[in-house]
C-alpha cells in the first residue's frame, strides 16, 4: 500500500497472481486473527481455531461423531466459555484450562467470576486454572493435551486464548497504531493519513469516558463505527459518538454484562472511584421462581456520577446492563439511579428494581 500515490497491490489467493489499484478513498477492515502460542504438535488433526464461520461448522460436524467425548477448551474469556456451554448441553465431558488464576480475568470483578467459577463446576466443567498449556500429543489425531502441572485426555481441542488486529500489512506505511498493532483513528474513522479510513476488529474506538483511544473488538462497536466510516467516505460528516465496552455473555444458567470502566481501569485514570456490590432479586418474592440478581457499580466518589457497572443473575441480569450504560452515556449520579422510574410487575420486577437497590446503596 502507497498513501502518496493511493495505490494497494492486491493477490488473487487462488492464483497467487497480483496487480496495482488506485483508489480515492481507502478503507481498512480487515479484523483480527487469533492469537496462538507457541505449542508443540499445533498441526494434528482436531485441534481448532474459532476464527471464521467454517471453524465453527467443522468444530460442529466433528463433535457429533460418537468418537468424540472429552473436549478440552484453552482460554476461558467470551468465546471459549460459550464453547463451554455449547459442549455440555452435547453431553461432552468438558476440560476449561485457563492459564491465570479465573475465568474472565481482569473483565469482570472478582466476586462476579468466583459465581461464574461455581456455576461452571456445578454443571460438571473440570475447570484448571493457573496452568499453561505446552504440547499436544496424539498420532495423527489430537489424544493428549499436555500442560505445566499434567497430562490429560482429550479428544478435540478448542483454542480460545484471544486475538489481535490483523495489520501487519500496515505497519511499514505509515498509519499509526497501538502497540498491538490497533489501527488508530478519530470520532469519523480517520486514519492518521488523508482518505484513508478504518472500523471494526482492527481499529481502535474512542473510550466514551475517558476519551482515548482503546482496542475493543466487539461486533456492536464495529457496526456502528463502519456505518459512520461508510457515510463519510460518500460526502457526509458525521461521527461516532464512543464505545463503553459493553458486553454479555451466558455462562451456563446464569447471564453476565458489563459496561464502561471497572474497578481497575478506573484505578488507573487517576480520579478517585467508588464501587458497590449488591445481592438482590430478579422479580418480586411471591411469584415463583425468584432468582438471585448480582450487581456492581462503579462511580466517581465525589460527584457520585456512574462510570461503571456489571450485572449477574438469571432471566433479565443481562439486559439491565442497558440501564447502566445508558446512566453513564447520561452521567447520571447514583442517586438519580435510586429514583428512576422502572417498570414493575410480580413476575418481571419488584417495585424497587435492583438497579434501585444499587443506586440508593451508593449515594
Amino acid at each position: 500500500m502507497d498513501a502518496i500515490s493511493k495505490t494497494v497491490e492486491v493477490q488473487n489467493l487462488e492464483t497467487q497472481e497480483t496487480f496495482t489499484n488506485t483508489y480515492d478513498k481507502l478503507m481498512i477492515a480487515s479484523g483480527a486473527e487469533a492469537t496462538l502460542p507457541p505449542f508443540e504438535n499445533m498441526n494434528i488433526d482436531n485441534i481448532f481455531k474459532l476464527t471464521k464461520m467454517e471453524d465453527g461448522l467443522r468444530v460442529k460436524e466433528q463433535v457429533k461423531l460418537e468418537s468424540i467425548n472429552d473436549i478440552t477448551i484453552v482460554g476461558a474469556g467470551f468465546i471459549g466459555i460459550e464453547v463451554v456451554e455449547a459442549m455440555v448441553h452435547l453431553g461432552k465431558k468438558v476440560h476449561l484450562i485457563q492459564r491465570s488464576s479465573r475465568v474472565f480475568n481482569g473483565m469482570f470483578d472478582e466476586k462476579i467470576t468466583d459465581l461464574m467459577l461455581e456455576e461452571l463446576l456445578s454443571h460438571g466443567v473440570e475447570v484448571l486454572l493457573s496452568e499453561s498449556v505446552t504440547a499436544f500429543r496424539g498420532e495423527g489425531s489430537v489424544s493428549e493435551i499436555v500442560t505445566d502441572k499434567g497430562t490429560y485426555k482429550t479428544d478435540l481441542v478448542v483454542i480460545a486464548t484471544g486475538f489481535k488486529p490483523n495489520t501487519a500489512f500496515v505497519l511499514d506505511t505509515g498509519i499509526k497504531t497501538l502497540k498491538n498493532g490497533a489501527i488508530v483513528v478519530n470520532t469519523k474513522g480517520e486514519t492518521s493519513i488523508k482518505d484513508i479510513y478504518s472500523a471494526g476488529d482492527c481499529a481502535t474506538v474512542e473510550h466514551m469516558v475517558t476519551k482515548e483511544n482503546v482496542y475493543i473488538p466487539l461486533a456492536t462497536g464495529a457496526n456502528k463505527l463502519g456505518r459512520i466510516v461508510g457515510s463519510n467516505m460518500a460526502g457526509e460528516d458525521n461521527e461516532y459518538p464512543g464505545s463503553l465496552g459493553s458486553a454479555c455473555v451466558k455462562v451456563m444458567d446464569y447471564e453476565a454484562a458489563k459496561t464502561g470502566l471497572s474497578e481497575k481501569d478506573s484505578e488507573k485514570t487517576g480520579v478517585e472511584y467508588s464501587s458497590v456490590f449488591v445481592k438482590d432479586k430478579n422479580y418480586t418474592g411471591y411469584y415463583p421462581n425468584q432468582e438471585d440478581l448480582y450487581i456492581k457499580l462503579v462511580y466517581e466518589t465525589k460527584s457520585k456520577i456512574i462510570v461503571g457497572g456489571e450485572t449477574l443473575g438469571k432471566n433479565g441480569a443481562a439486559l439491565r446492563i442497558n440501564v447502566i450504560s445508558m446512566a453513564v452515556r447520561a452521567k447520571m449520579t447514583t442517586a438519580e439511579l435510586g429514583m428512576m422510574d422502572f417498570c414493575y410487575a410480580p413476575p418481571i420486577s419488584k417495585t424497587w428494581d435492583a438497579l434501585n437497590v444499587a443506586g440508593n446503596v451508593a449515594k
